[in-house]
């Protein structure tokens, strides 16, 4: 299947919106972005200019994906924030080839690390429901995920599992961090 990754600016009112609409479709249901206003703020936020912005667009020009990065650290370090596949889209290479994109771009850059995090919300990993305060080196060395955890998506991408936040989203629910080197 073809697509086109390309960035998505202010001047893209259509894509913005499209953007959002996948953004509040995809995470609505876990608690994220419930409203589609929420979503669109996210969108915009985007854009700023210590941010990357793409979208991956169907033949027809539909939006199917968005991936947004921060830039940390004086630009060595970046954060993946966020990335959405539609539905109708996922495991056929859009999410790999958004990465992908990201990282090629990063390490033009100059960039040395792409880090992520990937709350566990609903109880879809190893770390999800456990007191990681008291029981976290053992927790930490063996992560594994079910369900609809995007945990596996990360690793098939080379990111490693570099740090958790216990009880980010609340007790038991944990932000996993994951990061990759760049251009190693």
């Amino acid at each position: 299947m073809q697509f086109t990754i390309e960035d998505l600016t202010a001047t893209h009112d259509a894509r913005i919106e499209d953007a959002a609409r996948l953004l509040h479709a995809a995470f609505s249901p876990l608690g994220v972005w419930t409203t589609l206003a929420e979503a669109r703020e996210e969108v915009l936020q985007s854009l700023g200019a210590d941010r990357i912005s793409r979208v991956a667009r169907a033949p027809g020009g539909a939006v199917i994906g968005w991936i947004g990065a921060i830039r940390e650290y004086d630009g060595l370090v970046w954060q993946l924030h966020p990335i959405v596949v539609d539905e109708a889209w996922r495991r056929k290479g859009v999410g790999r080839a958004l990465v992908e994109d990201l990282e090629s771009i990063l390490t033009a850059r100059g960039a040395l690390t792409l880090w992520a995090g990937s709350d566990d919300l609903a109880g879809e990993t190893s770390l999800g429901t456990v007191d990681l305060y008291s029981a976290l080196p053992e927790a930490f060395g063996a992560v594994h995920s079910w369900g609809h955890h995007p945990l596996p998506f990360y690793r098939r991408l080379g990111f490693h599992v570099i740090g958790v936040m216990p009880d980010a989203n609340g007790p038991g629910r944990p932000d996993i961090f994951l990061g990759k080197r760049l251009g190693a």
